[in-house]
């Protein structure tokens, strides 16, 4: 039997590491986020006001720290980004279930997001010089399918211990980040990036140098300034419609009686569990179908597709009259995002250049967050003057052109075998 080829092995640990940091990673956020906005308005007795300013202080810390974190991941170390920010998200949760007060909430939204630039850029990056650029597209698919797994598994434990007291997920969310980091320490591996030398890296000149760089490619790149205008798209439109559609099912619609916060907490996890397993589905038959969606080439007319799918079912889900065809429409509406991105994630990666890939994709992970700034606190002015039906279509109607400029780029093709380079400064 033939021995396998150089760095097989090494490839393989990568592999097998990303899919743990996707699933686990997914089942500790779920465990969260299935309670922790109930946590917010019964427990800690938040106003609408400060509701709205927690999203905005996570937003902001997101924006002001995705550049500095993404060169520290490009200049230092990607492993060393990604074992960072898990440890903050985790230190950050265990402070909000831990205190149920408004400043302590914010302060975890403060680690929550720092923790969160961290990972944002440093984890693509990683896999993708690990894996190599050819590769990628299918493994970021099978991370999105063990992410979704574990955010089944989160939903479904999250709801459980939810009822239970509704504090202890958060909580042991958090400590299950703190696990997570300390195993990626012993196991993650990165053979493939080359750190810039201690002399180098300690300089600002230096590191704004990377910075720089990277945001030239994200101007230049025809391909890159697609996808960070769609990001801004969807940034713009995901922040009202996140905060919205619960509230727009239950003053719409006639719930079975749901005498406690227990049940409450059973009724939305089950919507989030079956929206779950169809996005699961979806993402399988995007790996059996269409498989060249991952790998080179340019999938523009699919990601027209969808995000005109995104688009149509977000109007239905705000003009339905029967509950059953707005969950419909929810639940479609989710899965066609969630097979965007590892499409849109994979064909971003073959078009930039892997000194400044974590710089890159951050950058696409900033303009999402200054979208959201952005879109949020006008669509929620919709949706306090004209109501929650109005902000939802307004939400609709801000994503649309997203297909439109999917449908344009479908001349590009990918940059990833580009030779020419950004000019460089001849030394002093």
């Amino acid at each position: 039997m033939p021995d396998a080829p150089p760095g097989h092995d090494a490839r393989r640990a990568a592999v097998a590491t990303y899919l743990l940091l996707s699933g686990a990673g997914s089942l500790f956020f779920f465990m969260i986020v299935t309670v922790n906005l109930l946590y917010h308005v019964e427990t800690v007795g938040m106003s609408p006001l400060q509701l709205v300013l927690v999203g905005t202080t996570l937003e902001t810390v997101i924006v002001l720290f995705e550049i500095p974190t993404g060169v520290v991941a490009d200049l230092v170390s990607r492993r060393r980004s990604i074992l960072i920010g898990n440890a903050l998200i985790g230190v950050g949760f265990i402070v909000e279930g831990s205190f149920p007060v408004f400043a302590a909430i914010l302060l975890a939204q403060v680690l929550w997001g720092i923790g969160y630039t961290f990972t944002s850029g440093a984890t693509e990056a990683w896999i993708t010089d690990e894996v190599g650029e050819d590769d990628v597209g299918h493994v970021l698919l099978r991370g999105n399918q063990a992410g979704l797994i574990g955010s089944i598994a989160g939903v479904l434990i999250g709801t459980a211990l939810g009822m239970v007291t509704i504090q202890l997920p958060i909580v042991l969310g958090g400590i299950g980040y703190l696990v997570l980091a300390a195993v990626l320490l012993r196991i993650m591996p990165e053979t493939s990036f080359h750190p810039t030398s201690k002399e180098d890296r300690s300089t600002w000149h230096h590191m704004s140098e990377i910075a720089r760089d990277g945001l030239a490619i994200a101007r230049s790149r025809p391909v890159v300034r697609v996808l960070l205008l769609t990001s801004f798209l969807v940034g713009f439109s995901s922040e009202a419609f996140d905060r919205l559609w619960t509230k727009h099912l239950i003053d719409t619609f006639a719930f079975p009686d749901l005498p406690g916060d227990s049940d409450l907490v059973l009724a939305f996890g089950a919507i989030t569990l079956v929206g779950m397993v169809l996005s699961l589905a979806a993402a399988e038959a995007l790996k059996r179908f269409h498989p060249e969606a991952l790998g080179a080439g340019t999938p523009t007319r699919l990601l027209a597709s969808l995000a005109a799918g995104r688009v149509a079912m977000t109007v239905l889900f705000a003009l339905a009259g029967w509950l059953w065809l707005a969950l419909g429409a929810l639940w479609v509406r989710n899965l066609l995002g969630s097979v965007t991105y590892p499409v849109g994630a994979a064909w971003l990666n073959r078009n930039i250049e892997p000194r400044t890939r974590a710089t890159v994709i951050s950058f696409r992970e900033q303009v999402a967050s200054l979208g959201e700034i952005g879109g949020g606190p006008p669509l929620g002015a919709i949706g306090s003057r004209f109501g929650v039906t109005a902000a939802l279509i307004g939400t609709a109607i801000v994503f649309a052109p997203a297909a439109a400029i999917y449908q344009r780029a479908s001349h590009l093709r990918d940059h990833a075998d580009d030779t020419e380079s950004l000019p460089v400064e001849e030394p002093a």
